[in-house]
């Protein structure tokens, strides 16, 4: 039998913690000297380890107490338990982790924060943290640079059309709506999901709006407007699960076959020429990336445009452009045929 100063010296405790275990019902001790000293005996002493093993393990006391009254203990059980606990706090300390990554390098403020914007930062971490995980901000600022730019501007064309009260199924308003969905495309990698959670924080978040170039609340509800007349066209020619289907070409792209045809359109070319023939390949690809590869999606895309004159008026080519593919086009397949024949 062990005294208690004995115990607490073998085991590496302290006298006060032993006595602690003893009141909470944890490591009672088997007997009493004649002058009311505990004394442990070799059973007492193996609970003692088992209960320092769980500790060493995380658990806390009450559990602990509760796993060694279980005559049917499972150590997997245990095991499993712990596994789990730990998974749960390496989780919720790598996103911690990732958010404090995001402010020290100023990826959400713009700048290394200071104590005069350090509470905004705070606030604005907040409140995209109820819609992202680290990773996904992370992801989203780190390619803010690169329509930065285009978005400023866009933003500015889009302020004067809501100066000069223009409706949104107005062409110009149409054209801009195509270049805002397009940038977010851009932005979030197609991922719609993030556009989704994107769009739905900035519609209850009013803190997020006019940060860091944001857009005013105003001018939210003023392009959704434009993009749900879009988006109610499109709905008759595809579901919402073939839409995300499609990928997205960046305004840059466009704008790069819109020079190159209108270079051609300048200098009179034929649209059967070679020239033509690589305008048409050009635009093939770019129609080929926007649908994945999918020439039945490529097929009702083609179909609703030339249908609907609200999609017509938003597109990327200016009319001679697209007048001048289509006639390519022509050409390409009545050669086609003709050497089928």
């Amino acid at each position: 039998m062990l005294k208690v100063g004995e115990l607490a010296q073998r085991s590496g405790l302290t006298v006060r913690t032993l006595h602690h275990y003893d009141a909470i019902g944890l490591l009672t001790p088997s007997g009493r000297s004649e002058s009311g000293y505990r004394l442990y005996s070799p059973a007492d002493v193996q609970r003692l380890h088992g209960i320092q093993a769980l500790r060493h393990m995380g658990l806390p006391l009450a559990h602990i107490g509760e796993l060694l009254q279980d005559v049917g203990l499972d150590p997997k059980r245990v095991l499993a338990q712990q596994l789990h606990a730990l998974d749960v706090q390496i989780q919720q300390a790598t996103e911690l982790r990732g958010r404090l990554a995001l402010m020290h390098d100023g990826l959400v403020a713009g700048a290394q924060p200071d104590m005069g914007n350090w509470l905004e930062t705070l606030a604005l971490m907040s409140t995209y943290g109820k819609y992202f995980s680290a990773a996904e901000l992370k992801r989203i600022f780190e390619r803010w640079p690169l329509v930065a730019h285009e978005w400023i501007a866009l933003t500015e064309q889009v302020h004067a059309a809501m100066q000069r009260r223009l409706p949104p199924d107005a062409d110009e308003v149409q054209r801009l709506a195509n270049r805002w969905m397009a940038l977010m495309l851009e932005w979030m990698e197609g991922d719609m999901d993030l556009m989704d959670r994107w769009g739905h924080m900035y519609r209850h978040e009013p803190s997020a709006h006019s940060l860091n170039h944001a857009p005013s609340g105003a001018m939210i509800e003023f392009m959704e407007c434009a993009i749900a007349l879009r988006l109610e066209v499109l709905g008759r020619y595809f579901t919402r699960e073939e839409l995300s289907q499609l990928g997205f070409v960046t305004a840059r792209q466009w704008q790069a076959l819109e020079d190159e045809v209108q270079a051609l359109l300048a200098n009179q070319a034929e649209p059967h020429g070679p020239d033509a023939m690589q305008a048409l390949g050009h635009w093939a690809r770019l129609m080929d990336q926007l649908c994945r590869g999918s020439a039945t999606l490529q097929a009702r895309l083609l179909a609703a445009h030339a249908a609907e004159p609200l999609l017509h008026a938003g597109s990327w080519l200016s009319p001679a452009v697209r007048g001048f593919i289509g006639a390519a086009a022509a050409a390409h397949a009545q050669e086609h045929r003709a050497a089928h024949a």
